[in-house]
């Protein structure tokens, strides 16, 4: 037939394919070998806030997961002692915390109150998904951010002030983007067009993971992040203030393009699935829709804010 040749070049590609899949695994991870593991987790000891976990013995153990490679290595924290001292120390570093669905020990429930009354995030997990990220887990396991985000209390002042004092002022917002490549090309637009703040929701959207970073492309230690316990009040005190509340949506028929801004805005847009949540699009000034032809489906969430922040800035950033 004549496909035969075909048949017998497809196997070859696929066998080689295979060896070098084995290959992968020996190696011990994605891109990585295990020399460059090593180099990895030695840099990451120097991290300002973290030396202590290595440093002295504990019940639990720290290690960088090895998952999907779009969302690893993402550091993990395991062990009941260790989790608590990071919820009160710093829960701003903290994106979720998984605990052992059904442990029943007492002291899990403790802790997985702490984590709610710091609002950091905490689901119910099997315990085999624990012990990918950390074998000694103790049932509880911190995923951390690449970055410590700010405390919304700590900052708003600054914000209503600048209002008040007619200073230009952007404030950006990024809701349910779980994509890692998504979320860090948001933040290297979002430094590159003169945004003040990025704000994101406590839950829903993927953490400032390692893929994050690489994706932002060194605009991650620049960007100033606020993680409010609330973001619907965040947004309600903005507006109060007297900040212009828009939001980037297909839904709508207000053109973007020559949309009239105030010198102080927020600009807020949803995940590519689920678009603008109502929580947002309801405190809304106006709702704003990006030219598309037709044929396309939508735009992900880091080129419809880039498009959006360029208009507020192309007048502004010379």
């Amino acid at each position: 037939m004549a496909f035969d040749n075909k048949d017998k070049d497809f196997n070859n590609r696929r066998e080689g394919f295979d060896g070098e899949r084995r290959s992968f695994r020996s190696r011990g991870g994605f891109g990585r070998d295990n020399s460059d593991r090593n180099s990895f987790d030695r840099n990451r000891e120097h991290r300002e806030g973290f030396e202590d976990f290595r440093r002295r013995k504990t019940d639990g153990e720290r290690r960088v997961s090895s998952g999907d490679p779009d969302n690893a290595p993402q550091t993990a924290i395991g062990g009941i002692r260790e989790v608590t001292d990071l919820l009160e120390r710093s829960p701003m570093q903290v994106h979720r915390v998984l605990f052992m669905h059904q442990s029943g020990n007492p002291k899990l429930y403790e802790l997985q109150k702490l984590a709610k009354r710091v609002h950091v995030h905490v689901q119910q997990v099997d315990s085999k998904v624990l012990s990918s990220y950390v074998q000694q887990h103790h049932g509880v396991v911190a995923l951390l951010n690449e970055k410590e985000l700010l405390v919304w209390e700590d900052i708003r002042e600054d914000y209503f002030k600048a209002k008040a004092n007619g200073e230009r002022k952007l404030i950006a917002v990024g809701t349910n983007i779980e994509d890692p490549r998504n979320l860090g090309a948001c933040i290297r637009s979002a430094l590159a067009l003169g945004v003040d703040l990025l704000m994101l929701p406590a839950k829903g959207m993927c953490g400032i993971t390692p893929a994050v970073a690489r994706s932002a492309a060194g605009a991650l230690d620049k960007m100033k992040i606020c993680r409010p316990n609330n973001l619907e009040a965040a947004v309600g005190e903005l507006k109060l203030a007297g900040y212009q509340i828009l939001g980037l949506d297909a839904d709508t028929e207000t053109n973007l393009a020559g949309f009239e801004f105030s010198d102080q805005a927020v600009i807020a847009v949803g995940g590519e699935d689920v678009g603008l949540p109502p929580f947002i699009r309801k405190q809304c000034d106006a709702v704003l829709r990006i030219p598309m032809m037709p044929e396309a489906h939508s735009y992900n969430a880091s080129v419809a804010l880039s498009l959006g922040l360029y208009e507020y800035a192309r007048l502004r950033i010379k």
